[in-house]
């Protein structure tokens, strides 16, 4: 059995930039999963028509398909047991904070920091999309919107809660990864595959965790492709 994600891609295939998308394969990596991370595009909606939906990720796990990040993490938890991702009751509404809280406070000052990185990053097909349907979001155009001096101010009150947490442990989950790690650190992955700025300082102990997390599962981060790594699409 071939267990898919459709997975967003850049101007180069290999290029994978999608927060919600790393979500999923932490998690998938962390349950010991293999999986084929299949290139999509922003403009390629009728590639998902069979799961009905318009965006990604989409995992398709034999005869399940599941859209939505989160929702493909509980599936996750439903379908392969070992080695809990988000745990129940308490514990499940606990790691859907996390998420919230990284949707909400995280992304936008991230957003507002690489946005025309990001922006350069995308398929030039796609770019046309990307920018008519952001900035319709954003109520302005994506040059006005971005400024990473306000970014990363807004990034650094942001952190505060995060800060306070890793201080105290090395992991969101505590002395492992677990959900709540992957759900934060989807927006790091985004930032880290499609721009060379500076986030966070390297005294800070978010930086020392965004670090660690790099490195989990044989270097999943670590060894992704950025675009840096990509001739001539860097600027």
């Amino acid at each position: 059995m071939t267990r898919v994600l459709y997975d967003l891609c850049g101007i180069d295939e290999r290029l994978r930039f999608s927060p919600y998308c790393w979500r999923v394969r932490y998690a998938l990596a962390h349950k010991g999963l293999d999986v084929e991370a299949r290139p999509w595009r922003f403009t390629d909606k009728d590639v998902l028509a069979f799961a009905d939906t318009d965006k990604v990720p989409v995992l398709v796990d034999g005869d399940e398909t599941v859209t939505d990040s989160y929702a493909i993490l509980q599936y996750l938890d439903r379908a392969y047991p070992d080695s809990p991702l988000l745990g129940e009751g308490p514990a499940e509404a606990r790691a859907r904070f996390f998420k919230h809280y990284a949707e909400r406070a995280l992304a936008p000052a991230i957003l507002r920091t690489i946005v025309m990185d990001l922006f350069n990053a995308i398929h030039p097909d796609d770019r046309d999309y990307f920018r008519e349907s952001r900035e319709a979001r954003l109520g302005r155009s994506l040059e006005e919107f971005h400024s990473p001096a306000k970014g990363l101010s807004q990034l650094d009150a942001a952190l505060a809660p995060l800060r306070g947490r890793l201080e105290e442990a090395d992991f969101l989950d505590g002395d492992a990864p677990g959900g709540a790690d992957y759900l934060v650190f989807g927006f790091f992955m985004w930032a880290h595959c499609v721009s060379s700025a500076d986030l966070i300082s390297n005294a800070d102990p978010v930086y020392a965790w965004r670090e660690r997390m790099l490195d989990l599962h044989d270097g999943l981060g670590r060894e992704a492709t950025r675009v840096t790594d990509i001739e001539g699409a860097y600027r």
